[in-house]
């Protein structure tokens, strides 16, 4: 029994010596490619392909999504030996939106915490940033209407999405729910667990609800008092010392929550792609049916269709519509010619792979 398993332990070193050299002989390759090639380090096309075609010969016993996590931070690893790049997000440290930085872009990156999405937004167009990663929609409250009333304005393209799965956690300096007199959380977090609360919480009477700028906001302030407690993420909770109270305490179990790659370089065709765009049409009768028309004549897919005031007069309105599909492919490409004839307004937001 003790030699089988030293054999196998000696088997396992074994692998473990190839592998690591065949990380850094892929590390040596990402290096001459980044001497060879001109412009972007960051390709969302080809790291979409190099994650399907893996998953695709991908036969266990390791999951998809833990091949996916393990070639991210090599991938994340080799790229920044090429050039190190930032990446703004809605700070502090401990907010989702840095999990999901870390979820696209791995550790190896320059992560740079921002006060609002509009900083993000800000950091991403003055070059501070290379990129920025912005929530967009939750599966339970919809649209982040901040975020696209920003993409309506900014000279930004979408070069990408991905979705997290989001666990909300109560947490305060002491686990004593009845010493709690205050709860601070980010307005989509305390509309994520509204049931929750009132089923579990109605007991206290008195309980005041205040908005924070993030969920990693609220926690810092929770920090600062023993009657407080925060709506927040696990990572929260360890940045700032606090105990968890209770866990998964979102009201859909499966809460999550779509963000997009916000920079300023458009991204080429993956084979698996994604078309945002906003347009606007006059006030007549049937005039929405015809500016969507040419998506069903020229066989192009819509995934969503939004609506929001264009702020530039009462009761206008602007769509954004994501379709499927890249703006170079032919029907798309197609389609695109035909809506922005029928729109009174029309912006292409990006073509990018989907999640």
């Amino acid at each position: 029994m003790i030699e089988d398993l030293k054999h196998l332990r000696n088997k396992i070193d074994a692998i473990d010596d190839e592998l690591l050299e065949l990380i850094n002989t892929r590390a040596q390759l990402a290096q001459e490619v980044g001497r060879q090639k001109s412009g972007a380090v960051y390709r969302p096309e080809r790291e979409s392909q190099i994650f399907t075609r893996l998953q695709q010969h991908n036969h266990g016993p390791l999951s998809q999504i833990q091949i996916q996590q393990l070639f991210t931070e090599i991938i994340s690893a080799c790229r920044a030996l090429e050039d190190p790049f930032t990446v703004a997000y809605l700070g502090p440290e401990g907010t989702f939106s840095e999990e999901a930085v870390n979820k696209r872009f791995g550790k190896a990156v320059n992560a740079l915490p921002s006060r609002s999405i509009d900083e993000v937004f800000r950091q991403v167009e003055s070059g501070t940033a290379n990129f920025g990663v912005i929530p967009v929609e939750n599966s339970t409250e919809g649209a982040v209407g901040r975020t696209m009333d920003l993409l309506l304005q900014t000279p930004l393209l979408i070069c990408g999405e991905l979705e997290l799965a989001i666990h909300q956690c109560l947490m305060a300096k002491q686990v004593d729910l009845s010493k709690i007199r205050k709860i601070y959380s980010h307005p989509q977090s305390f509309a994520q667990c509204h049931s929750w609360l009132i089923e579990n919480l109605h007991h206290l009477q008195g309980i005041e609800c205040i908005n924070a700028a993030s969920n990693a906001d609220a926690a810092r302030l929770a920090a600062n008092d023993e009657h407080a407690a925060a709506i927040a993420s696990k990572k929260a909770a360890e940045v700032f010392g606090l105990m968890l109270c209770a866990c998964n305490i979102q009201d859909n179990s499966n809460n999550t929550t779509r963000f997009l790659i916000i920079g300023s370089q458009a991204v080429a065709p993956s084979g698996r792609d994604k078309t945002s765009l906003v347009m606007a049409t006059s006030n007549r009768p049937g005039a929405v049916h015809e500016l969507l028309a040419p998506l069903a004549r020229h066989q192009v897919s819509m995934t969503r269709l939004e609506s929001r005031p264009s702020r530039a007069n009462l009761w206008d309105y602007v769509f954004f519509v994501d379709i499927e599909g890249h703006q170079q492919d032919e029907n798309v490409a197609l389609a695109l010619q035909s809506l922005r004839h029928n729109a009174t307004f029309f912006k292409l937001l990006g073509s990018y792979p989907l999640a």
